[in-house]
């Protein structure tokens, strides 16, 4: 419920518990509705602590009793918790509480989910389970024993015994409240093992409810390649004789990396040919692998306070990029990284919910897992290691993991062991954490007699809370291209530190092309003057596969924003140029399909408002079809044997084919504006995987087409949750701007539709608002029933709700209209009685822009 005065936490005020913990005993004994959480914790001072105040979080317990050193006491109950005098010296607490799992919808702390019992405990869950120092930086050894009827008992660490209806587990190793995991209920498991390089061989173990143990294969490859990854890149090795993960259906979250025990959103780890696209093989892949690094960069070494989030979230998330590139394509996969970046994380920083990577206050901790914190999180890591190359990055990993094993750690903590391992001074680097906001980099060159002068000027808009902003170091990678198209310098990291530097390039025998900001080395927007012909150019001869990319984009791009604001055709030279990349069959197929999408409606819409225009989201819809249609007759001649010449017979998710198959479904849907759909239907009855079921489908709805196909992936699909999130999502995703708030109501209003599933939820509802044109339809019927969707659902789960309330960020760039009426729906979320804190926190910032 909604606090009457929400409480600010600030980074400056941390100060370290009073108490250290030497041990947790946990007894769980399982009831739907009453379940009894028995715990004793080995309390003693901490001799850093100022604040000897014996305070434990408690949210929405029954107090049954408590006792210090066996004595029975009675606590004060205050706001968030409890308070209690205790001993000076150790002491140990007991306490047994009642809590109610099944009634539990906030799938926060322990709840229940179609009959099985589970946790999320990260960010403050544990709190909803006992009364504990709910904090990263209080870390313990945690013994368990879970009492339940069901057959499968699960928690942390190494099983230590177990008898009829009751199972005990013991974690060696010291974690916070956040890493605690239970899970218990009728489960099977996809069995395998794994040998360490020490020769240590660890169990492990896929569990899933009856009728999903044929879904794990692919998952269970992808942890043990990403355990021996770690292994070789790191020098990280598995530390139990157990690890677990479990597919849970209800999951606010894609996955949580609990110690020994990860408990994943069931779309998150479940797959099969016939089920699950080439999108969701590579996604699971990587989030797999992102859970299990987290076992050295999160658990082992774990987070001093939450501002520190970034640390574990960013740098994990840089490892699992580097995994995944190494897996599939590096450039494939750092293009794929760049436009998530773009269409999340820039959109944040130039929002009312812009925040530095570390943020300086929270109201409420779960509205800060954003993309600023993940993504550009990982992308100060990637800019740290360009500066200072691999070689020293390695050894910088190696101090900190070695220096601050055990222990809950800073940014500044992070930045040390790189200072100590290379001798650099990173004061300016830190600065990435601390300042929010995109950089805009501004470049101008000149030719002087073979000499090449690149001058740089940085500036970085005001953001809430920060109206000035210093220079940043920014690693800009730059190679120069010969007239005639040979790279005469490759590429070369220019460290820039200043608001404005020049960097020179002497002895060149003629003017050359800079490509400039390769393989993305900085997450800024650059900005340059560069014709469509130097682009094309670019296109053409760049060897960077990102540059590359890159220019076709900002062809398009260029492209799209001349047709909305003069009206003007698209020129033969951009159609040409993405012509040539098409049947360039040296290319990799997956950078092919890259090239040929389009820039996004929402990106259009952050183009045109930076250059000064209001958008108009119809316009823009409008705009992107017209060019659809021009590609798919310019290119009518090549489509077909494109289409022919990447079938690739047996399904295989690897790189390779699944490279083959995007190009083949993006120019599937481009054949299917000329051909009624012929082709797609006919892939669409014959297709014996779901990357090209679903492919053929998406492409008919593109077309306008696919009504009987729609009726018939249902009555096919109706018995899996998953794909029928597919089909849930596809039809918002693909419906015309005047008919996607009615579409949306009318799925709200299914049989199957539920708001008590967060994949459900935001099948539908996240479809919607990614629907650029339907959701900003000047009827402004998509404001109210997301408004309408939201109220309702706040009062079942908040941080779902406090997330999906961010598809209004972007109000102040549009018409007075548009923002008029989304002012309105914002301030009626705001005034629902009981409204929860993440909620209001979130609403509050946005209308506050």
């Amino acid at each position: 419920m909604k606090d009457a005065a929400p409480q600010t936490i600030y980074l400056k005020d941390y100060t370290p518990f009073g108490y250290r913990i030497e041990s947790v005993d946990l007894t769980f004994r399982l009831h739907p509705t009453a379940t009894r959480v028995i715990s004793k914790i080995v309390f003693a001072p901490n001799p850093e602590a100022t604040d000897k105040r014996f305070f434990l979080h408690g949210e929405e317990l029954e107090l049954i009793s408590a006792t210090v050193n066996g004595d029975p006491i009675t606590p004060r109950l205050v706001e968030g918790g409890l308070e209690a005098d205790v001993p000076e010296g150790p002491f140990i607490w007991e306490a047994e509480v009642e809590i109610s799992p099944q009634t539990n919808t906030a799938l926060e702390g322990l709840y229940m989910s179609n009959g099985m019992y589970s946790t999320q405990c990260e960010a403050e869950g544990f709190r909803k389970i006992t009364y504990y120092p709910d904090r990263p930086d209080v870390m313990a050894v945690f013994t368990v024993r879970v009492e339940g009827d069901l057959p499968v008992l699960l928690s942390n660490g190494n099983p230590v015994e177990r008898g009829a209806g009751f199972a005990v587990w013991h974690d060696p190793w010291p974690k916070p409240s956040y890493l605690f995991a239970l899970v218990a209920g009728e489960l099977i498991n996809h069995p395998d093992t794994f040998t360490t390089k020490s020769g240590r061989e660890v169990e492990l173990n896929i569990w899933v409810r009856p009728g999903d143990e044929d879904k794990c294969a692919f998952g269970m490859e992808a942890l043990k390649k990403s355990m021996k990854w770690d292994e070789d890149t790191y020098g990280r090795e598995y530390d139990l004789d157990i690890f677990n993960i479990v597919a849970v259906d209800d999951f606010n979250m894609g996955a949580m990396e609990n110690k020994g025990l990860n408990i994943f959103n069931s779309s998150c780890v479940l797959t099969s040919k016939e089920t699950s696209t080439d999108a969701n093989f590579e996604r699971i892949e990587g989030i797999i692998a992102h859970e299990y690094f987290h076992n050295w960069t999160g658990n082992r070494i774990t987070c001093r306070d939450w501002f520190q989030l970034c640390l574990k979230e960013g740098l994990t998330v840089y490892r699992d990029q580097m995994f995944s590139g190494d897996m599939r394509s590096h450039a494939v996969k750092r293009i794929e990284e760049v436009m998530i970046l773009r269409a999340r994380q820039f959109r944040e920083d130039n929002g009312p919910l812009a925040h530095p990577v570390r943020p300086e206050s929270f109201v409420e901790i779960n509205n800060f897992y954003t993309a600023t914190v993940y993504e550009k999180g990982a992308e100060i890591i990637g800019m740290l290691r360009r500066l200072i190359g691999d070689e020293a990055y390695r050894k910088g990993c190696d101090l900190y993991f070695d220096r601050h094993d055990g222990q809950a750690v800073t940014i500044e903590d992070w930045l040390k062991a790189f200072e100590d391992a290379t001798g650099r001074d990173l004061a300016q680097f830190k600065q990435w954490y601390s300042q929010a906001g995109t950089p805009r980099l501004k470049m101008e060159e000149s030719w002087d007699d073979g000499t090449l002068t690149l001058t740089f000027t940085q500036s970085t808009p005001p953001t809430p809370g920060q109206s000035g902003k210093k220079p940043q170091v920014i690693p800009i990678a730059v190679g120069l291209i010969s007239p005639n198209g040979d790279e005469v310098v490759p590429t070369t990291v220019l460290e820039m530190t200043e608001a404005q530097q020049s960097f020179t390039f002497e002895g060149l025998g003629a003017r050359p092309v800079a490509s400039v900001l390769r393989d993305f080395s900085a997450p800024v927007i650059l900005e340059r003057e560069i014709d469509n012909d130097t682009r094309a150019f670019l296109l053409a001869h760049d060897t960077d596969p990102f540059q590359k990319w890159e220019m076709g984009r900002a062809l398009a791009k260029d492209t799209l924003m001349s047709m909305i604001v003069k009206g003007t055709k698209p020129s033969f030279a951009y159609l040409d140029a993405i012509k040539s990349v098409l049947v360039d069959d040296g290319l990799d197929p997956a950078f092919r399909a890259l090239s040929l999408g389009l820039p996004a409606q929402d990106d259009l819409a952050q183009s045109l408002f930076d250059a000064g225009v209001t958008p108009d989201p119809q316009r823009i819809f409008e705009a992107r079809e017209e060019l659809r249609h021009l590609l798919s007759a310019h290119l009518r001649e090549v489509l077909p044997a494109l289409y022919k010449e990447n079938e690739t017979g047996a399904f295989v998710p690897d790189a390779e084919g699944s490279g083959k198959r995007s190009l083949r479904l993006a120019v599937l849907s481009l054949l299917s504006l000329r051909d009624e759909g012929v082709t797609a239907r006919a892939l669409y009855k014959r297709a014996d995987n779901m990357t090209e079921q679903a492919g053929a489908l998406q492409a008919l709805l593109s077309a306008g087409l696919g009504t009987e196909e729609l009726q018939a992936f249902e009555a096919q699909w109706k018995g899996d949750r998953l794909v029928m999130d597919k089909w849930f999502t596809m039809q918002v995703a693909s419906a015309v701007p005047e008919t996607a708030a009615q579409v949306a109501e009318t799925l709200s209003r299914h049989p199957a539709f539920t708001n008590k599933n967060p994949n459900r939820f935001r099948a539908v509802f996240g479809a919607l608002s990614a629907n650029h044109a339907g959701f900003h339809h000047e009827s402004g019927a998509a404001y109210r029933l997301l408004a309408d969707q939201l109220i309702t659902l706040d009062a079942i789960n908040p941080q779902i709700t406090a997330r999906m309330s961010g598809a209004f960020e972007t109000w102040k760039r549009y018409d007075a209209d548009r923002q008029d009426m989304i002012r309105a729906e914002l301030e009626r979320i705001l005034a629902t009685p009981g409204l929860s804190r993440d909620t209001t926190e979130m609403v509050s910032r946005i209308l506050a822009a």
